[in-house]
């Protein structure tokens, strides 16, 4: 194992300032001082946009940073990481936020990407680099000592992390450090809760999870446990199944292969994308689609594939783990970042990488650190036409999340307000802890957990007496709301937490698009809310105007199901909204609801809006109540705008 890093080759600072950036691609080096504000918030769509993610190898690395947005542009075009030199990126804040693709460091890798600086990094991305042999540090004084072209000991890249992280660093990455050790039969953990002090939930979920070797593990220390269910998508099983090869061999065997499930849900509407057709890219996505269909075939898992009768799947993985597998106690882990949807039912539900995924298929073992966690108490009732979605853009402007102080954190709902809602609406506040920068979130299973089990998988689940957090149990954090006070909430284009009330709104903002759908807003509940407004509006003689196109898009087909018997799709058909079949569509920019120009204005009910995420359009965050009452006034505006305004012409035409 190395004792120090020689690193050669250019840096490139990735500055707010596009012609600081352009300098450094025309081949003139600059220092940090003169590189002037650093980009914060450098997300994972725009190291590695969703179109160029049709290789799963050394191929992406023509493309790091060509959805990078400084200024107003994109200065950054393919190849000229590579072409450039370049060793060493350096950026702001809460580097890598986002998607858990590592199709993002493994481009910066392939194009000679070797250390990346930056005042903070995301979880997910962090432990990704870790993974594949990416070099990470929060030390800016390291840029004197590459200049003067000294050798970095690797102690410089161990600080401040725990005892596994460091012999993975050391061995150049995970699968290298898996090999070197000894991993019991999954069935052979019989941890259980200590007892000795009050624990959360997840602490407790983890101890009965724990692999052996960790049992005596602090908070913050990497841990290994094992997982009750493994998932990947389209984009990756590929990819997992390339790295498992590569590190294990070709005849390598997966532990509790009936344990393993593959989704095919983000790519299924490429042959109705803009972007894909038009630029050619359905070779790439048929490339993908192989990788997938082949690790399907070949080691006999679950599967959830295309819909032969039209295009779409059967639904988004997050979507269809809660529907159909996960349980309350249990340990979920996938190859996407929303994969805490689940938490919603009780269980310990957390996205991963691909490299982590494909190391779980081989030992049966998930890495994570043992967490702290953070109390989040919603008292009081929502107010008509407020749901789960404004409480989380409502979360995502309130310190410490929006500065990234709740990165790596369990968020933890409790609470009156969360007692009252449906699983439904507590899996749209687990799931956008991805957006919060936390590990995953969790509601303690109770009566409506066993209603949602009964109703749409006809189990009868048993609560467990430990099933709940201990009282004294020792929380990092309690935030407290008062959702009675809660309005319609937005967030303006290019990051959820560009978080505002929707009344502070100061000019009235024309919208091309309007989009209901995905793994947060395609739910039976989310359906309920697009339905009652478009019924009102049709009640009350309005339609959607011309310059709107409103889409609409099944989480999943029990979604679609479910619409049909309450009678949905007439209204839907008479106002004129764009059905689509289940899948990422365009939140993944894979589908109809994309926008396609520059100029064009998105309200969406997805969970991100950085740039490039839905096209090259600007995208607003809302509510479905908000997304289907902006369609039917063809700008952005709320539900309960809507009526007054229909009531005002009433009252107008009896004057």
């Amino acid at each position: 194992m190395q004792r120090t890093v020689p690193i050669t080759g250019r840096v490139l600072y990735l500055s707010e300032d596009p012609e600081k950036i352009d300098h450094q691609l025309a081949g003139h080096p600059i220092d940090l001082d003169t590189a002037g504000p650093l980009r914060d918030n450098v997300s994972t769509d725009e190291i590695t946009p969703t179109t160029i993610m049709l290789v799963y190898d050394e191929r992406l690395g023509r493309y790091p940073y060509v959805g990078f947005k400084a200024g107003e542009r994109l200065p950054i075009p393919e190849q000229a990481i590579r072409e450039g030199g370049f060793a060493v990126t350096v950026a702001g804040k809460r580097y890598g936020k986002g998607s858990s693709r590592e199709s993002s460091p493994l481009a910066e890798l392939s194009a000679g990407i070797r250390l990346i600086i930056a005042e903070s990094f995301e979880r997910i991305y962090l432990q990704n680099c870790d993974n594949i042999g990416i070099l990470t540090s929060t030390d800016f004084s390291l840029l004197d000592k590459l200049a003067s072209g000294e050798a970095i000991p690797i102690e410089a890249f161990l600080e401040g992390r725990d005892a596994v992280t460091q012999e993975i660093i050391r061995h150049g990455g995970l699968l290298a450090y898996s090999k070197s050790k000894q991993w019991p039969r999954v069935e052979s953990v019989q941890g259980h809760e200590r007892a000795e002090q009050p624990l959360t939930l997840i602490e407790k979920i983890i101890q009965r999870h724990l692999h052996p070797e960790f049992s005596d593990s602090q908070r913050g220390e990497g841990i290994f446990v094992a997982a009750d269910w493994r998932f990947s998508h389209d984009y990756f099983t590929g990819m997992c199944a390339h790295l498992i090869h590569n590190a294990f061999g070709d005849e390598v065997s997966l532990e509790r292969p009936e344990r393993i499930i593959a989704f095919q849900d983000h790519l299924v509407l490429a042959s109705e994308s803009h972007p894909h057709v038009t630029k050619g890219l359905l070779p790439g996505v048929a490339n993908l689609a192989s990788g997938h269909d082949q690790f399907v075939q070949r080691y006999k898992v679950k599967a959830h594939g295309v819909l032969k009768e039209a295009n779409g799947s059967e639904g988004i993985c997050h979507a269809l783990m809660a529907e159909r597998y996960a349980l309350p106690g249990e340990v979920v882990v996938g190859t996407d970042s929303h994969t805490p949807h689940s938490g919603a039912l009780g269980c310990f539900a957390f996205g991963a990488g691909a490299t982590d995924i494909a190391n779980s298929w081989v030992t049966g073992y998930i890495r994570c650190k043992k967490p702290e966690t953070l109390r989040i108490e919603l008292m009081g009732e929502l107010k008509p036409g407020v749901t789960a979605k404004d409480i989380v853009l409502h979360l995502l402007t309130q310190e410490p999340i929006k500065s990234g102080g709740a990165i790596g954190l369990v968020f933890e709902y409790g609470g009156s307000a969360v007692r009252k809602m449906s699983i439904d609406e507590r899996a749209t506040l687990t799931n956008m802890v991805a957006e919060m920068g936390g590990l995953t979130g969790i509601v303690e299973p109770d009566e409506v957990t066993q209603a949602f089990l009964h109703e749409r998988r006809g189990i009868d689940f048993e609560i467990e007496g430990w099933m709940r957090s201990d009282p004294g149990a020792d929380y990092k954090e309690t935030l407290s709301l008062n959702v009675n006070e809660l309005g319609p909430m937005l967030a303006s284009p290019g990051d959820p937490g560009n978080g505002l009330h929707a009344d502070e709104l100061k000019k009235l903002i024309p919208i091309d698009i309007a989009y209901g759908g995905s793994c947060t807003a395609g739910k039976r509940d989310d359906f309920d809310c697009y339905h009652e407004v478009l019924a009102w509006g049709l009640e009350n003689g309005l339609r959607i105007p011309e310059h709107t196109k409103f889409y609409l898009q099944f989480g999943t087909l029990d979604v679609k199901k479910y619409c049909e018997e309450k009678g949905y799709l007439n209204t839907f058909e008479q106002m004129g909204v764009t059905l689509i079949m289940p899948g990422c569509g365009a939140c993944a920019n894979c589908g109809p609801g994309s926008s396609t120009r520059s100029d064009q204005v998105t309200i969406s009910a997805i969970n991100r809006n950085f740039p490039g995420r839905s096209g090259p359009g600007g995208v607003w965050l809302a509510s479905p109540y908000t997304v289907a009452a902006s369609a039917l006034l063809g700008r952005i505006g709320t539900f309960l705008e809507v009526m007054k305004i229909k009531v005002q012409e009433k009252e107008g035409r009896k004057g």
